[in-house]
């Protein structure tokens, strides 16, 4: 367990997560804001029974979850005692780049050639125009995951040999209930069970293909290392949040605030973001659907993540996650 965990209580009468306690397996948790967890299995009375499990049937579990938020007839173990992992394993993992207005426009001039003739405030007037050009074209930037990358909001981040310039980006993640395929703006929300944290660590150095320009970009080679997602560090129900627009994001590296943005910046909202994954795929319960990054990433500050930085990363009402970046270790 982590400190963290208490420091940024999250909001609501309770939240999920997946903890285990030493030499034993992972169970799913319902976690008390005074930090006492209960177990599931037990109290749902299924011995396999899975975070995930629980979101494939959320719309009748929910009430239960409730109700055992105030039943005090069963035993609840101390969140000081248990690690606390992932909140759950998704299926599938859609991320959102260029979501964020100022992001966007701080890493393109972040990214110019030597040579561009554009001074600094010519530069970013036109990537703004062209960021609200897609939001009003309705065009948000998706790509896929890998749950392999998932990794526990307090556990070290292994950066790899070959990472050159590795990068936090301190996300909100919307966490599915229902299957959702070809919804509209406006049911989408209804298929979303809560919310929580993701840093989705990224290489910049290989975000673009060297060999091959028209290629694009290379997502499984920059954001899919292994454990380069610390997760949660539990996930909120939505009806806790009132307004997924209206959180604030912030990341500090080693006791220095390097993020702090509203998710109010986003070009598109959790709804719309779902909506427009849904006409292509099926979503499904459990799946994650991350919403971007805010401004503040390394490559703005000039200062990239190295063996034995500190990152906090808290979202509003969703508590917070510390993780420690480490070395790879020579094999």
């Amino acid at each position: 367990m982590n400190p963290a965990a208490l420091s940024a209580p999250f909001a609501g009468p309770f939240a999920l997560g997946t903890f285990s306690a030493p030499d034993r397996a992972p169970f799913p948790g319902l976690v008390a804001p005074g930090g006492s967890v209960l177990d599931l299995r037990t109290a749902l009375g299924d011995p396999a029974l899975t975070t995930r499990g629980i979101l494939e049937s959320w719309d009748e579990t929910l009430p239960r979850l409730r109700t055992l938020a105030d039943d005090e007839t069963f035993d609840r173990q101390p969140l000081e005692g248990l690690r606390v992992h992932a909140p759950l394993e998704p299926r599938q993992i859609f991320q959102s780049g260029a979501n964020y207005r100022q992001h966007v426009i701080d890493l393109e001039v972040a990214h110019r050639a030597p040579d561009d003739p554009r001074t600094v405030e010519e530069a970013r007037a036109e990537i703004a125009a062209v960021m609200d050009r897609r939001a009003a074209e309705d065009l948000p930037y998706v790509f896929i995951g890998l749950p392999s990358t998932l990794a526990g909001p307090y556990d070290d981040v292994v950066l790899p040999a070959w990472a050159e310039q590795p990068d936090w980006e301190l996300e909100l993640a919307a966490v599915i209930s229902r299957p959702a395929y070809r919804v509209s703006v406006e049911e989408a929300l209804d298929h979303v069970a809560g919310y929580t944290i993701a840093n989705d660590l990224t290489d910049r150095a290989t975000v673009f293909r060297r060999d091959m320009k028209a290629i694009g970009t290379d997502w499984l080679r920059c954001k899919n290392a292994p454990g380069f997602t610390p997760l949660g560090p539990w996930i909120v129900p939505a009806e806790s949040i009132e307004d997924p627009g209206g959180l604030r994001v912030t990341l500090t590296l080693n006791g220095e605030t390097m993020q702090d943005e509203s998710t109010a910046d986003m070009l598109f909202g959790v709804a719309r973001l779902v909506s427009y994954i849904s006409q292509t795929s099926r979503l499904l319960p459990g799946d994650l659907v991350l919403t971007g990054s805010p401004a503040g990433n390394g490559m703005h500050w000039g200062r990239l993540l190295r063996a034995g930085d500190v990152m906090e990363g808290s979202i509003t009402g969703l508590g917070a996650q510390r993780t420690t970046c480490v070395e790879e270790s020579a094999s």
